[in-house]
């Protein structure tokens, strides 16, 4: 698609949205509609979560039964606290690095507020390596799916970084989409996991084991009275594994069980997190190669800047596909239209 800005507006509406969204610097009605469906998912996602601050308040009240026996105490509890205050300002603050007329109008604040976003999540991260363990119900595929978001997350940070500083914006671009992407996932991560628990309910027959002391914690959190009742092996000896039981994961239906509840939400975080990962791995890959002119514009740039700098192979001075890999030598315009007319 080309810029809609050299184009006669087709009817009203377009002439509307686009004195909408060329004031702020999108040139592209595309661009600026998916910018404001993904951004505007993050801000929203974002907002509603900022209550979480508050740690002993309305993070603990808003917690699945069960997760802050484990995350309420110790350095799990400095983990929690680390993330949520690292990852909730640098996912508001990184929304305005993808407004074109800041990085047009307000160049110096683009290139600070991308430090301070780089470095806010990268220390988001360790603070969710730091509660992986224990994070809703802390399975295995659950702690390698949140080291896998890490790693990918902190490596495309780093791929941004290192093509900026050497002038190669149309990667840096790319890298940025791609973390951001990745750490996006969450939200969709809260969808999947909505939809899997009530499947999981319906179909029965999911359980996990939980201890004894948890369950425990779960009845006293809420108040709940029947402990014995509902769970008389914990009180039997030799009536656990270990002071572990399994719990059967029940969502809704005639369960009103807190365990059951917040078993079935640790039942399907993980593989709610992965799948939510990997679509938005594919997504991002796919919007990138739906764009190429834009890339190519940008490389453009990148090729005069750094050959305004001194670099050399400019047009490829960063991290590209033709100095690392098999691609084609890319060439800058004028090259090109010489040998054709060679």
């Amino acid at each position: 698609m080309g810029d809609d800005a050299a184009t006669k507006p087709s009817n009203g509406f377009v002439r509307t949205m686009r004195k909408v969204y060329h004031p702020i610097g999108f040139k592209k009605g595309y661009n600026a509609m998916l910018c404001f469906i993904f951004a505007g998912a993050l801000f929203g996602f974002t907002l509603a979560r900022l209550q979480y601050l508050s740690i002993d308040g309305n993070f603990r009240a808003g917690t699945a039964p069960g997760e802050w026996f484990w995350l309420g105490k110790g350095f799990r509890k400095v983990g929690i606290t680390l993330h949520l205050a690292t990852i909730l300002p640098a996912a508001l603050l990184v929304i305005l690095q993808f407004i074109p007329i800041i990085r047009y109008k307000a160049l110096l604040f683009h290139r600070l507020n991308g430090y301070v976003v780089v470095l806010l999540l990268l220390l988001s991260n360790v603070g969710a390596l730091m509660v992986a363990r224990r994070s809703f119900g802390g399975g295995f595929e659950l702690q390698t799916g949140i080291g896998l978001l890490a790693i990918m997350t902190t490596g495309g940070a780093l791929m941004a970084y290192i093509n900026i500083k050497r002038l190669q914006i149309e990667e840096h671009r790319a890298w940025m989409l791609r973390t951001w992407f990745y750490a996006g996932s969450i939200i969709t991560l809260r969808i999947i996991m909505i939809i899997s628990t009530l499947i999981v309910s319906q179909l029965g027959g999911f359980y996990r084991a939980v201890p004894c002391e948890e369950i425990s914690f779960i009845y006293e959190d809420s108040s709940r009275p029947g402990l014995r009742d509902d769970f008389p092996q914990c009180f039997t000896p030799n009536g656990t594994t270990n002071g572990w039981v399994a719990v059967e994961a029940k969502f809704a239906g005639d369960a009103s069980n807190p365990v059951q509840i917040g078993t079935s939400l640790h039942t399907t975080f993980g593989a709610a997190a992965w799948l939510a990962l990997f679509l938005h791995a594919i997504g991002v890959e796919i919007y990138l190669r739906l764009t190429p002119k834009e890339g190519e514009r940008l490389r453009k740039i990148s090729y005069q800047r750094q050959l305004e700098a001194g670099f050399k192979h400019p047009g490829s001075a960063g991290l590209t596909a033709d100095r690392l890999g098999d691609a084609d030598a890319w060439e800058p315009p004028q090259t090109r239209e010489e040998k054709i007319v060679n």
